[in-house]
């Protein structure tokens, strides 16, 4: 690929999101911001392998995308009136086509939007990952723990009812943001948890999303700050995050939790996050939400100076709370790898058992397995996952465990 290739390719994948959201303010329709930015993309293959790279990649792509609009509004003579006032305001330069309120900055003005109260929780956060983070179907899917066609189906349903219910691409009212506030966290959580742990590609961990994700907490936090949601959201990410330096090793393999040198975590992100979660929990009057008890949960494990001495039953009480709280199948398989190591692996068997398999899932039993010394089925278990999508550094992480098994078995 040519220099100038590679450089529209790595200013879309870090700044692509920010562009598209600052157009879809601009001109206040997404499918024309959608158009318009990958028209803006197209061009710039063609022509930064020629004239050189721009020294502002990301002004340039948003400059040309604001022209690309205009063109494409030209093109359409039936929205006449649409054509007239989007091209002056584009021409003109403006940038406050929206009142300037509480939120600043626009992706996160955006997902806020695609957070309306008409669609429901699981639509929002799909949409918003779609629309404004954008991932694909399957890194939905795998965020949200569904399939890939389910997925399609419910973006495709959203589109319909924002299109048929005109509901607007607008920033709400400051009164009405607590009442989205539940799902634009919901959105920067999956956001943050796409990037920690993706579905699949090349790398185990992405680190431009993950630290995107964490600015829009930070945002978010600053924004509310009185908001016991939105200083959790920033702990938990903050507390998985301390981790990230000991995930992987000097050859980008990955380093299970059991295995990782906790000398490597990051001790001050870790300190910020505990005392964000504390400040959390004495806004919600001890009562905690599901993002208090995963960054609590996350702290557990932060506190441990070892695996060995780390309280699974204390984990384990957290995850249970969690289930009741806010069920999902992420907390389901946590609670069970959390009662393997607190009662044994008959319990984390049994708790698997009322689950349904996922590629995760046909993992983490494949361990239990072998713990039992049932090899045989830990191969089977670890061979279905391995025809689930996976990073090419888990994959080769099950690879290799599978190897062990099958030698133990032999």
């Amino acid at each position: 690929m040519e220099p100038g290739h590679d450089a529209v390719a790595e200013t879309v994948r870090v700044e692509g999101t920010r562009i598209l959201a600052t157009l879809i303010r601009t001109v206040g329709d997404v499918q024309l911001a959608e158009d318009a930015v990958q028209e803006a993309t197209l061009a710039a293959l063609g022509a930064w392998p020629v004239t050189g790279v721009p020294p502002e990649p990301r002004a340039w792509l948003t400059v040309t995308a604001r022209r690309k609009a205009i063109d494409i509004i030209r093109r359409e003579r039936a929205r006449a009136d649409k054509e007239r006032d989007s091209t002056q305001l584009i021409e003109l330069g403006r940038t406050d086509i929206v009142p300037a309120e509480v939120v600043q900055d626009d992706l996160l003005r955006l997902i806020f939007t695609c957070c309306h109260p008409a669609l429901s929780p699981p639509t929002r956060v799909a949409l918003a990952l779609r629309t404004l983070c954008g991932l694909s179907p399957a890194q939905i899917a795998g965020v949200m723990l569904t399939t890939e066609a389910a997925t399609a189906k419910r973006l495709t349903r959203a589109r319909q009812k924002i299109a048929a219910a005109r509901i607007p691409y607008r920033v709400p009212p400051e009164a009405e943001l607590p009442q989205r506030l539940p799902a634009v966290c919901g959105v920067v959580h999956s956001l943050y948890t796409s990037g920690h742990a993706p579905v699949e590609g090349q790398t185990a961990y992405d680190v431009d999303v993950c630290a995107e994700a964490i600015r829009l907490a930070e945002l978010l936090h600053e924004l509310l700050p009185d908001q016991s949601m939105p200083t959790a959201v920033l702990a938990l990410l903050l507390l998985t995050e301390a981790r990230r330096p000991a995930r992987l090793d000097a050859e980008g393999e990955v380093v299970t939790l059991d295995q990782q040198d906790r000398g490597r975590w990051d001790n001050a992100a870790i300190a910020r996050g505990i005392e964000l979660l504390n400040d959390s929990l004495l806004r919600s009057n001890q009562q905690a939400d599901a993002y208090q008890l995963q960054a609590a949960i996350a702290a557990e494990h932060a506190r441990a100076p070892s695996y060995d001495t780390t309280d699974w039953t204390e984990i384990l009480r957290l995850y249970e709370l969690l289930v009741s709280v806010a069920p999902s199948p992420a907390a389901d398989l946590g609670r069970a790898v959390a009662a393997a190591e607190a009662k044994g692996t008959t319990a984390g068997l049994a708790l698997l058992s009322e689950l349904t398999p996922s590629p995760r899932w046909h993992a983490v039993r494949a361990e239990l397995l072998a713990r039992d010394h049932r090899y045989d089925e830990a191969v089977e278990e670890l061979t279905q996952a391995l025809e689930g999508p996976s990073t090419d550094a888990e994959r080769r992480h099950r690879e290799r465990r599978l190897e062990l098994f099958r030698a133990a078995a032999d």
